[in-house]
């Protein structure tokens, strides 16, 4: 029995996930069309929503407001993230000024381009926005190192629009583990053990204000202690498959079904080397460019503008050589989350701007390309729409009806 067919069996029962019949082209595109799409993680530049930025035009970006209308994808968490730097006085502050100066671009979004987008905090507000013809931006949190070393931001963030937040990224921070540690920084392979006594009290503050707790990039430990002590329903924003991808970022059988177990969802990510391992002589290819540059993952950043230019062209030679993951790897993903821990936990995301794409969907205007490869693998019109949006709105209500009962 193959994969895809197991999935058939085993959704069968899964409240309609699946239909005996796929959706044709014609149906599948109908449906797309009509449907609230949320994709759950897209990162931004620090000149986000400026006029050498603007969201509202055609840019060089994987998304932005008209490569979202023309793909149908009309909801779209924007992130404010920063890298992790050694915790000193001056790194600190600069990393809350630049959290900060993304926040606001978020917003001025909103307000330069009123008439198409409006920030949404609720799922009542993507609703409204859906049926009044504009798309929805709401606001997660990725890198907790961005509030600083304390909560006095977390309440305040929460008041400007965000929704979810992250704890970690790569490296190892004041509030926890991350998957990936960071050797230029000291870290071992973990240093917490999971959450630290801020991290812990990170969570708490998420469950007070109704911000959905997001554990992508966090450590295993810090996953399941995530899991096993939030108050509300957690979420992973943008990670794939352990089991079909063993690397550290992604996530294990046990993690999968702790955020399940919350009332949760895992946001399954359209990111070529999380959905697929590279054949060794890509590796190699990677690795000697890497070499050539003297970069790692962490020091991108140092290289020079038109450095950085020439990188991107000849690592975009390499994806030409050796393809990037398709649309089928990445419903393949779906497909086991969905077979272990049901419909109602699994959604999308793409990480465009922060690596993410895949064959077929590699910016906002494909989106539909999504919906027609879902389709093609049997899933129903009903279990589409769960993916696309209507499990994130699920947990985003519960979190927040948490807030106000507690």
């Amino acid at each position: 029995m193959t994969f895809r067919l197991l999935i058939l069996v085993l959704c069968a029962s899964l409240a309609g996930c699946l239909q005996s019949k796929p959706l044709s082209e014609t149906q599948a595109i109908q449906l797309h069309q009509s449907l609230i799409t949320i994709d759950t993680h897209d990162d931004i530049n620090l000149n986000f929503a400026t006029p050498d930025n603007d969201p509202g035009e055609r840019g060089g970006t994987q998304i932005d407001l008209v490569k979202m209308r023309e793909g149908n994808l009309n909801t779209a968490f924007f992130i404010v993230y920063v890298p992790l730097k050694a915790s000193t006085p001056e790194n600190d502050a600069k990393a809350q000024e630049d959290a900060q100066t993304k926040l606001d671009a978020i917003n001025r979004m909103t307000e330069m381009h009123a008439d198409q987008v409006g920030l949404a905090r609720t799922s009542k507000d993507i609703r409204r926005l859906h049926k009044a013809g504009k798309m929805a931006a709401l606001i997660g949190v990725e890198n907790a190192y961005g509030y600083g070393p304390d909560l006095s931001k977390v309440s305040a963030f929460a008041e400007q629009g965000v929704t979810y937040g992250g704890f970690t990224h790569y490296g190892h921070n004041a509030y926890g583990d991350s998957s990936v540690p960071i050797p230029p920084l000291g870290d071992q392979e973990d240093h917490w053990g999971g959450l630290s006594p801020l991290g812990r009290d990170l969570l708490a503050e998420y469950n007070r204000l109704g911000v959905m707790a997001d554990v992508s990039h966090a450590s295993k430990a810090t996953t399941l202690e995530i899991a096993r002590l939030s108050k509300a329903p957690v979420i992973a924003s943008h990670s794939a498959v352990f089991a079909l991808n063993p690397i550290a970022r992604n996530l294990s059988d046990e993690e999968l079904i702790a955020i399940a177990d919350t009332g949760g969802i895992v946001q399954i990510v359209a990111y070529d080397t999380y959905l697929k391992d590279p054949v060794p002589e890509k590796k190699e290819a990677v690795d000697a460019l890497m070499h050539e540059f003297d970069v790692t993952r962490f020091t991108f950043s140092k290289l020079t503008p038109q450095q950085i230019a020439e990188f991107r062209l000849r690592m975009n030679a390499i994806h030409e050589k050796w393809p990037k993951a398709s649309l089928k790897d990445f419903v393949d993903h779906i497909d086991y989350a969905v077979q272990l821990i049901g419909i109602d936990h699994v959604g999308i995301s793409s990480d465009f701007g922060g690596g993410g794409g895949v064959i077929g969907w590699m910016d906002a205007s494909e989106s539909q390309n999504v919906t027609l490869e879902l389709a093609k693998a049997g899933y129903s019109k009903k279990a589409i729409a769960k993916l696309w949006g209507g499990n994130l709105m699920r947990v985003m209500d519960a979190v927040q009806a948490r807030a106000e009962n507690p």
